[in-house]
Parts: structure tokens; C-alpha cells; sequence
């Protein structure tokens, strides 16, 4: 690199470095047209910045480097993690949800994932604690007929990940019940459970086991042995796990003994 285009690349990844440390997560598509430059470019930023720890990459983009299993670390850097993983993981899910019934969303943004395929299913009834689902399941369609689903909204107080939790959400939940509950986790383990890293979160998890008949739990291969601060349910209690096939043999097999049900979605070629 030239004396002249070092500045320019320093200034480029200090920019790049700030807006993962305000936002939490950044996309390489969002930082070609903000910076003006190539794609190979920003990787190549990226590729310097996580060398020197400051960020940690993921597919599609970058997200804080610091650990996370004791806080949240919000839903702007979740959502670039693992896109295709997740997407598979999301279809899958949302053919279990039929149309007519009474479903939960929780948290997170792989149940807002299942949300997206959602929108296409006719009148569900739909219980969430979180904001970013809620707000999508109740815009229009494409041809701006009214959205299908109709949405109950919990209450409660917001998280990082704009879910609404503590002692409101909770109430709200408990005195419901729905067919089928569609969760998310931080992380799952054969000891530990379903995991998270806000214990508020946890009991507003608990509370929406306690009101579901049927549970699918959605969590890309990523999640399997990253663990969060609280626990809110043994794997035992999971009537269906839905994953992607990044999740190697000996792990799709000790989940298959605990779960009811294991399903591998395939993850599509980019």
C-alpha cells in the first residue's frame, strides 16, 4: 500500500470500527455505498480490524469481538450473523406453524426470521414479546392488502434485542395459550439447556413454555455449546429443534436423543 493510501484506509476502518461499536454489527453491502468503495475493499478492512481483535467477523459482515454470553448484544448485530444458516433453519420452522392457529413468537432474530415466512400463512393469531416482529407482521402486504396475522403485544421492559420482558410481559403470557411456540436461545448444550444471556429474558422464556401445547425451538449449528448466563429449559423439554446442516454428526445425534424431534434444514448455495 502507498504512503498516500494508508491514511485513507485508516480513516475508512476507524469509521467501519465505530459504527460496529455503536450499532453493534455492521454489513459489507451497507459499508460499499456508505464508504464509496469496493467490495473486496471492506473485506479487506474487516479482514485488519478482526486481525487486531477489534471485531469479530460473520458471514455478510462484523460484530463486536467482546464475549457475549453474559450480555446482550443487541438485534442489529444478531441479525448478520449466520444469514444463510438462519434462513434455512427459519423456512423450516415455519412450515410446522398451520394456518388458523394461535402461535407465540419469542424474542430474537431467528424467530424473527420464521415471522417473514409467517406473513404468508392465513389467520394466525399471533402472541410476541418482541417489537421488530410485531412491527413486521402487521404491515401491509406487497399489493397493500391488510396484514393476515392478528398480533398481541406483551408489554413489558425492553432488552437490547427490543424484546419486552420482566414482570408485565410475564402476566400477559401466562394467561394465554397457544398451539404451537416458536423460540429462539442464544445457546444450547446437552447440560445446560436452552440459554440466554438475560435472566429477565429466561423467565419471560418459562412463561411462554408454560403456555404452549407444541414447542419448536429455531438455532442455526452456532448455537450448539455457546452458552448464556441463564438457563430456562432442558432440551427434554423441546418438541421440535430445527437447525441447519452446518451441525456436525456427533451433535445432530446427542440432540436427537433429547428432543422429540431434530430437523436439519439445508442451507441454500449463495
Amino acid at each position: 500500500m502507498t504512503d498516500r493510501a494508508q491514511p485513507l484506509a485508516d480513516r475508512r476502518r476507524a469509521v467501519i470500527l465505530q459504527r460496529v461499536r455503536q450499532e453493534g454489527g455492521v454489513r459489507v453491502a451497507e459499508l460499499v455505498q456508505e464508504l464509496g468503495v469496493s467490495d473486496m475493499t471492506v473485506r479487506r478492512d474487516l479482514e485488519v480490524l478482526a486481525g487486531r481483535g477489534l471485531v469479530h467477523k460473520v458471514h455478510g459482515g462484523a460484530v463486536r469481538a467482546e464475549a457475549t454470553t453474559g450480555r446482550d448484544p443487541g438485534f442489529a448485530a444478531k441479525a448478520v450473523r449466520e444469514q444463510p444458516a438462519k434462513e434455512a433453519a427459519a423456512r423450516a420452522a415455519a412450515a410446522l406453524v398451520p394456518p388458523g392457529s394461535a402461535v407465540a413468537l419469542a424474542g430474537g432474530t431467528s424467530v424473527y426470521a420464521v415471522a417473514r415466512h409467517l406473513r404468508a400463512v392465513e389467520g394466525l393469531s399471533v402472541v410476541t414479546n418482541s417489537l421488530p416482529t410485531a412491527d413486521l407482521l402487521e404491515q401491509p402486504g406487497e399489493d397493500g392488502a391488510p396484514a393476515r396475522a392478528d398480533v398481541i403485544l406483551t408489554g413489558g421492559v425492553r432488552t437490547p434485542s427490543h424484546t419486552l420482558v420482566g414482570p408485565i410481559a410475564d402476566l400477559t403470557i401466562r394467561a394465554l395459550n397457544v398451539d404451537v411456540l416458536v423460540l429462539g436461545c442464544h445457546g444450547l448444550s446437552a447440560e445446560a439447556g436452552l440459554t440466554t444471556p438475560n435472566p429477565l429474558e429466561a423467565e419471560t422464556n418459562r412463561a411462554f413454555l408454560r403456555s404452549a401445547r407444541r414447542v419448536v425451538v429455531v438455532a442455526d449449528h452456532t448455537k450448539w455449546n455457546a452458552l448464556g448466563l441463564a438457563s430456562f429449559a432442558p432440551l427434554e423439554q423441546v418438541d421440535v429443534l430445527v437447525t441447519d446442516d452446518g451441525l456436525a454428526a456427533e451433535l445432530r445425534s446427542e440432540a436427537a436423543e433429547l428432543v422429540g424431534e431434530l430437523i436439519v434444514a439445508p442451507v441454500s448455495p449463495i
